[in-house]
């Protein structure tokens, strides 16, 4: 399984933001612009709050399992494996939809004179903020999940496991 990257998340995040802003300029010269949901910023921070709560329960089963404690559950390597599928998965549309609530925010600055457009404003950048929560809590659990690096790959040396 391949790691995320930084640089694609940032990159989905980047043209989501640019193309919802320019999106939004559009939508709002037709008609009235959509609304950013209030139910947006609270749903993805409940999916970093389960996120992060997988990796730390993760975590102290690995470290129970390697302190040999004796009533140490194990990690089943595919309840971990789904959890890190589960993590990338909402990692990638995380920074989809930050991205298109940021565009919608940016765009929504040049009217915070208007209390329902501040309004909206503000429930974007909350979804901004609970995205890059769910993007961070991932990137954790992908790092407690991930394998020791095999040595004999990289520097030529034997592996010691």
């Amino acid at each position: 399984m391949r790691e995320l990257r930084i640089r694609l998340l940032a990159g989905v995040f980047i043209v989501a933001g640019v193309l919802s802003w320019a999106g939004a300029g559009l939508w709002a010269s037709i008609g009235t612009l959509p609304s950013v949901p209030l139910a947006a910023p609270i749903v993805l921070a409940l999916i970093a709050v389960v996120l992060l709560s997988t990796a730390l329960s993760i975590r102290a089963r690995l470290k129970a399992q390697r302190e040999r404690r004796p009533e140490a559950k194990g990690v089943d390597p595919l309840m971990a494996a789904r959890a890190v599928v589960f993590g990338q998965a909402s990692a990638l549309v995380a920074a989809l939809v930050s991205g298109m609530y940021g565009g919608t925010g940016v765009f929504l600055l040049e009217s915070l004179d208007i209390p329902a457009r501040r309004d909206q404003a503000i429930y974007a950048g909350f979804s901004v903020l609970a995205g890059i929560g769910v993007i961070a809590a991932a990137l954790f659990l992908e790092r407690v999940c991930k394998l020791p690096e095999d040595d004999d790959r990289n520097t030529g040396a034997t592996s010691t496991a």
